[in-house]
């Protein structure tokens, strides 16, 4: 997939940003081509080589109509997790390493979930606030929001999510 100044893409480990520069580099010895992408979020610029931008798990953001679509994952009223933090934390952290949109909502949701109902430890808590700002920071693109906007809207769709006001239940696999 070409890339271009300008386009906005989504970089798993870090969240939304925008590429602003392409050019070729000389790096050790090798001549390659790179991108120069500003995450706006975390004021963050990352060098990703082109010919592997894709197994880094670059891809570009979701459209406007695929946030219906990550908003309908948020929603979803099942959601099982590893009873074992431990099992639970390494579960969460490979489905946010996919850099698949819908697989960091469904890990936002599961974790607003259980800190509503039973609170969550000390990493689990910083993995929620990371793959919040991840999620965020990608939904900003693709509905056209500022950064204050994205978190609010975010923190809008996870508050409608409290099982003391809808009557869910965290449903914990073995």
């Amino acid at each position: 997939m070409g890339y271009n100044v300008g386009d906005k893409v989504v970089y798993p480990h870090h969240g939304a940003g925008t590429v602003v520069k392409k050019e070729k580099r000389d790096v050790l010895g090798q001549k390659r081509e790179y991108l120069t992408i500003q995450i706006l979020h975390n004021d963050m610029t990352v060098m990703v080589p082109v010919d592997s931008a894709g197994k880094a798990g670059l891809r570009k953001v979701i459209g406007k109509r695929d946030v219906d679509e990550v908003i309908a994952v948020l929603q979803q009223d099942e959601t099982k997790m590893p009873k074992n933090w431990n099992r639970r934390f390494k579960h969460n952290r490979e489905k946010i390493k996919t850099g698949d949109i819908f697989e960091l909502a469904e890990v936002v949701r599961n974790l607003s979930i259980r800190e509503a109902e039973k609170g969550l430890s000390t990493g689990e808590k910083q993995m929620f606030n990371r793959a919040k700002k991840i999620l965020a920071s990608e939904l900003m693109y693709a509905r056209g929001l500022d950064e204050t906007e994205a978190d609010k809207f975010l923190d809008g769709v996870l508050k409608e999510l409290d099982p003391a006001s809808t009557g869910r239940k965290l449903d914990d696999a073995p």
